[in-house]
């Protein structure tokens, strides 16, 4: 049966849940209890774990994410976004779970085309894929890949762990994700010069923050990661800053961004800041340690420079000499533009 909406009361826009739906629908409706269960669902947090195993101290990390909006190197992207929340933790992904639905039409090819590259991904990132579903699917338009990955650690930190007084620590640059997605897509790269797509397709390759984030946390000096997907780095960092009831103070004229995705926000007219970025990682560093923190990013072949502080109140934005208060995560510009074309074709 088709699927029936329940009407327009409360429709829900494209994306994310709002904080608020999420709240009232999805975190306190979690099954049966567990004394097990060691964190729970809640607003801006990558990942559950659950106690295991006898007296050593033992936690499995658990995170699941779907790839729904592209189709090329849908299989990189798929185990890496479920690989990099599992990362936030500070410890290395090691299994792997799939589930792939095809559009009606699909081929053996497209199967062989997904599964390669979700197997070469997964085997440089040392992560073991150990079962899944797959099927064709009435109804769809383009592949959905949701996967789950796993790691069985003896400690960890959360995007909960923030203290008053750390400084806020950021890698890579701005809408990492949303620059490659944007340069690959045709709907929307028509009128970007050709060195901007080509260097934008190159962001592809930054999509990873596993070893960047096993190299911070080794430090002994981080308090919290997070990594910015849907909503781009404003939409993490207020997540951060929610989940552990800290405020924060962040310089948005020292959010690195790229000059392609510059060329890009510029020609499309987007917010770097609200683009999805898997790939750019949020970090709550002790203060005082930010030079340890940046030194084995650098080791791990990433940069991480320091945006804000974290402190009492409210999530202050400052672009110049203007200052934003920043009450919700933002909607992802990939949304707006989706919605947008879907504006202009009707």
């Amino acid at each position: 049966m088709p699927y029936r909406s329940g009407g327009r009361k409360g429709r829900l826009p494209l994306g994310k849940l709002p904080p608020d739906v999420m709240e009232r629908y999805l975190f306190g409706m979690t099954g049966a209890r567990s004394r097990r269960v060691v964190v729970e669902p809640s607003l801006g947090l990558d990942f559950g774990v659950l106690r295991i195993g006898g007296g050593e101290e033992r936690y499995l990390i658990v995170s699941s994410d779907p790839i729904t909006g592209v189709t090329e190197r849908a299989g990189w992207y798929a185990v890496n976004v479920s690989a990099n929340d599992v990362a936030t933790s500070g410890n290395r992904p090691e299994f792997l779970q799939s589930v792939i639905l095809l559009p009606e039409g699909a081929s053996e090819g497209d199967v062989r085309s997904l599964s390669s590259e979700m197997h070469g991904t997964a085997r440089r990132l040392g992560i073991a894929i150990v079962g899944g579903h797959t099927e064709l699917t009435p109804g769809l338009d383009r592949p959905i890949v949701v996967t789950t990955a796993f790691a069985v650690a003896g400690s960890f930190v959360t995007a909960a762990g923030a203290r008053e007084g750390d400084t806020l620590m950021m890698t890579k640059t701005a809408g990492v994700e949303g620059t490659a997605i944007i340069a690959t897509d045709p709907r929307f790269n028509v009128g970007l010069d050709r060195r901007t797509v080509a260097m934008a397709r190159r962001q592809f390759e930054l999509l990873s923050v596993v070893e960047e984030a096993v190299a911070a946390y080794g430090t002994g000096a981080v308090h919290a990661m997070h990594d910015c997907t849907e909503g781009g780095v404003l939409g993490a960092l207020y997540e951060m800053s929610a989940a552990s009831g800290v405020g924060l103070e962040v310089s948005g004229d020292g959010i690195p961004v790229a000059p392609e995705t510059g060329a890009i926000a510029a020609a499309l007219g987007v917010d770097p800041l609200k683009l999805i970025s898997s790939g750019t990682l949020l970090i709550a560093v002790e203060q005082g340690r930010e030079r340890d923190v940046a030194r084995a990013v650098r080791s791990a072949g990433s940069r991480a420079t320091a945006i804000g502080r974290f402190r009492g109140g409210e999530v202050v934005l400052g672009r110049g000499a203007l200052e934003e208060v920043v009450t919700r995560p933002p909607k992802d510009e990939i949304w707006r533009l989706h919605e947008g074309r879907q504006r202009t074709a009707t």
